[in-house]
């Protein structure tokens, strides 16, 4: 893969990514009590599409930083280790959500009835996210392969997530901000994610016509 291929590929798969998870985020404030199971398994199945998407990205992502900076490779293989992961454990608990509401007679809300994923999209989210965000700020801040807004808002991006992996120590009711599965943790650190990501790779995608000197 070259690396205008790279660019494109890494930049297209970030603004599909994007696109997925700010379609999916609302879905979790449309019901104020348990939604029924079209809600949950829609915004569970848009987010399954986004990590798909988001595999794809950290993928090409490394590879970019491969070209541009060989000697960076490391930072691209760290930066992709911890986008897969989260990834995956991710898509763990939407797996473990959406056979809840499979299973469930009545509609429940799995946010709250599921506990196994209070954690796993909260701290154990965050903080790989955080890893995931201060790699991708060291690479392209050492390699120059993107303006450097990305880098530095990675950086602040990383400590942000880093600020809601203590979480788990207050609690697991949604309507709080701080709290295991509150919707300061999960919900709107989510958002934030998106709206970076989208501009991310609507910036990488364009670099693509014009790559940045080194």
């Amino acid at each position: 893969m070259n690396e205008i291929l790279a660019r494109r590929l890494t930049g297209v798969a970030g603004i599909a990514t994007a696109a997925a998870f700010i379609v999916e985020v609302p879905l979790y404030f449309v019901y104020s009590g348990s939604p029924p199971d079209s809600n949950v398994l829609a915004r569970l199945l848009i987010g399954i599409v986004a990590l798909a998407f988001l595999i794809v990205f950290v993928t090409a992502f490394r590879e970019l930083v491969k070209r541009v900076g060989p000697e960076y490779e490391w930072v691209g293989s760290i930066a992709f280790a911890m986008g897969l992961v989260y990834a995956t454990i991710t898509l763990v608990s939407s797996g473990l959500e959406a056979g809840a509401v499979i299973e469930a007679d009545h509609s429940i809300d799995p946010t709250i009835t599921v506990s196994g994923t209070y954690i796993l999209y909260g701290s154990i989210s965050r903080l790989m996210m955080a890893f995931f965000l201060a790699s991708v700020g060291y690479a392209v801040s050492r390699t120059r392969l993107l303006p450097r807004w990305t880098g530095r808002s990675a950086y602040v991006l990383a400590g942000v997530n880093l600020a809601f992996v203590p979480s788990l120590f207050f609690g697991n009711t949604p309507a709080n901000f701080y709290a295991a599965n509150g919707w300061g943790t999960t919900a709107l650190m989510g958002a934030v994610f998106s709206y970076w990501l989208l501009a991310v790779g609507i910036a990488t995608y364009r670099s693509a016509a014009r790559p940045l000197p080194a």
